[in-house]
């Protein structure tokens, strides 16, 4: 096969292992396997743009009304997100040692109490403030359940206007080995990922290292046949076995988030669409090039450009931008309207 014809087929891979035909909201979080979360409303959080286009009738905020009646835990995976408890059992125990006598007092009151609000361990063990990761200010109480949750010892119950009620986790099943768990946390990232860059795959695998040696397990996975991979211009992707997709060209627009498992690595993004996405909230305006929260825009088989959308006296203003040249088909135009409608369904304007 040409080199072109290789690309054609890994990005329909990419695109039919994460964008599936809508469904309910369990099975797109059990069919995707993780959903990364963001707080940044621009015009949504990432979790609900992620989940419009795989769940059906999809509104922003639905995951976090109907959190507390899904088999779904909040936690950090290869980032913070939503995942099947499933994963969220393999993910743990983290360490459980070590706990400050602060931590040990926020964890006995969650335990006593039930879900809690930071707000009454603040009125039982005071408002003191310590420095967090981002070298600002937190409150104390709120750091130690951070850490608490980090570990695997309180989960997030639901949440109250966005903040997280906690709650004392429940004891985890360790019968399966730590190399067991390790192979299956591969496996996952892999499926999440697919088809991933084995250099992207290493790099969020190693901080699995408290299970065993990830790049060992990794290497007994390909030599077992339990991993494919391919190489195209030096670049080694792994996908699970028999994962074989139709190359389907779909005459559709989507707008996606950007932080998308079809577009969340950005190396690969580059070697599939052939330019550099990236995230822009957190640069300077004067030198951001494509906007705040420039959403990918994907037109068939290929991410095209970008789309900057925004709520402004209660209608939707959207701003594309491209690569080349925009699309001169009329199937385009009407596509692009299409979407845009849809956005305006799911933010309920």
């Amino acid at each position: 096969m040409t080199r072109t014809s290789n690309l054609h087929r890994l990005r329909a891979h990419a695109i039919a292992q994460s964008l599936f035909p809508p469904t309910t909201l369990r099975a797109a979080i059990d069919r995707l396997g993780f959903i990364q979360a963001d707080p940044i409303r621009s015009p949504a959080r990432a979790q609900d743009l992620i989940l419009r286009h795989r769940v059906k009738g999809y509104c922003a905020g639905d995951l976090e009304q109907q959190y507390p009646s899904l088999d779904v835990e909040e936690d950090y995976l290869y980032a913070y997100g939503f995942m099947p408890r499933t994963i969220w059992r393999l993910v743990h125990p983290r360490s459980r040692t070590g706990l400050s006598a602060l931590e040990k007092k926020v964890l006995d009151l969650v335990s006593r109490y039930g879900p809690t609000h930071p707000r009454t361990l603040e009125a039982h063990l005071g408002p003191k403030r310590v420095i967090n990761a981002w070298g600002g200010y937190s409150k104390a109480t709120t750091s130690a359940l951070e850490d608490l949750h980090y570990r695997g010892l309180v989960r997030i119950a639901r949440r109250e206007n966005g903040i997280r009620i906690y709650e004392a986790a429940p004891p985890f099943d360790e019968s399966a080995s730590p190399a067991e768990r390790l192979r299956k946390l591969i496996m996952t990232l892999v499926h999440i990922l697919s088809p991933v860059p084995e250099k992207t795959l290493h790099a969020n695998i190693a901080r699995l290292r408290r299970l065993g040696n990830p790049r060992t397990i990794l290497g007994e996975m390909l030599r077992a046949g339990e991993l494919e991979n391919e190489t195209i211009d030096g670049v080694r992707y792994l996908w699970l076995p028999s994962t074989h997709f139709k190359d389907l060209e779909l005459p559709r627009v989507r707008f996606l988030a950007p932080f998308d498992p079809l577009v969340w690595d950005r190396r690969r993004f580059e070697h599939l669409w052939g330019w550099p996405y990236r995230f822009e909230a957190y640069t300077p305006a004067a030198k951001r090039v494509r906007g705040y929260y420039a959403m990918p825009l994907l037109w068939r088989d290929r991410v095209i450009g970008w789309v900057n959308a925004s709520l402004n006296g209660g209608s939707l203003d959207v701003e594309t931008g491209f690569v080349q040249k925009r699309p001169r088909e009329k199937e385009f135009r009407t596509e692009t309207d299409a979407e845009i409608a849809r956005m305006e369904k799911f933010l309920n304007v």
